[in-house]
């Protein structure tokens, strides 16, 4: 595609399809990206200009992609003002802290999604195989993360949590998982001791580690940073610190994460 302004004086933009946009979408588009700032902070410049003087921001198209995905949506001004600051705004990316926490995936991974989640949520038990899924296609590249935060309504959530946590002292967090998201109906300590024999856990280690101080360390550490953070639900999930609108398509705020991360040739 050529970098040029149509005759109705909106921009084209390499990279980014906007062939099948209505007259209205294709100048709404055209309003935004010449109005909303580039995504890096470091230039002080609208996101149109930045994707076609090909400006050091590695985040300038995917900005744009956005912006016309959500355009094509039919989003009004607000809503997707509101969703390119969430999504593409610097000053609210949160450091969040991993060490210790069961992570699959490359610790220098591009991109790292950091998930709060409660085993006997039905939410949470519904994006598990999402997840896996994102993980899964791009296990070299992308970082999954797990945080503990059984809420107070689920009445075997935090046993559970401790379940996974015994289960991680043995190597196997991601096989309790899978068994406690795939049963979140049946989350007895009976259920839960099926499960790991299941997947082969040492039985007296497992209890043992269930009730330890460290488990419940554990737990209280992610709970309190789930406060510092303003998670009020599960699942809640970071994007390389910013937090991830459920609405939204998983697959391509990762993808356009990764390719933005992606050393330029």
């Amino acid at each position: 595609m050529q970098e040029r302004a149509t005759a109705g004086g909106d921009v084209e933009l390499p990279g980014v399809d906007t062939h099948d946009m209505t007259p209205r979408e294709r100048h709404e588009f055209s309003r935004y990206v010449t109005e909303f700032p580039s995504p890096c902070a470091s230039l002080a410049v609208p996101v149109a200009q930045c994707v076609l003087e090909k400006r050091a921001c590695p985040s300038c198209v995917t900005a744009a992609a956005a912006i016309a995905k959500a355009v094509r949506e039919g989003l009004a001004r607000e809503q997707v003002e509101s969703l390119y600051k969430e999504r593409f705004d610097e000053t609210l990316a949160k450091h969040i802290p991993v060490d210790g926490s069961p992570s699959r995936g490359p610790e220098a991974a591009l991109v790292t999604i950091v998930e709060f989640a409660d085993f006997e949520c039905p939410f949470c038990q519904r994006i598990a195989p999402l997840l896996d899924e994102v993980w899964e296609k791009r296990k070299t590249e992308l970082r999954v993360v797990y945080k503990f935060m059984p809420l107070p309504m689920h009445p075997h959530g935090e046993l559970a949590a401790r379940a996974a946590i015994a289960a991680q002292a043995q190597g196997k967090f991601w096989e309790m998982s899978h068994q406690l998201f795939a049963n979140g109906q049946h989350l007895e300590s009976n259920d839960i001791d099926g499960y790991a024999k299941a997947i082969g856990l040492d039985p007296a280690r497992f209890r043992d580690d269930m009730q330890s101080p460290a488990t419940q360390a554990r737990i209280d550490a992610d709970r309190k940073l789930a406060d510092e953070l303003s998670v009020k639900a599960t699942p809640t999930l970071f994007v390389d610190g910013r937090q991830y609108d459920m609405k939204g398509d998983l697959n391509e705020w990762v993808d356009g994460e990764i390719a933005a991360a992606r050393p330029k040739p």
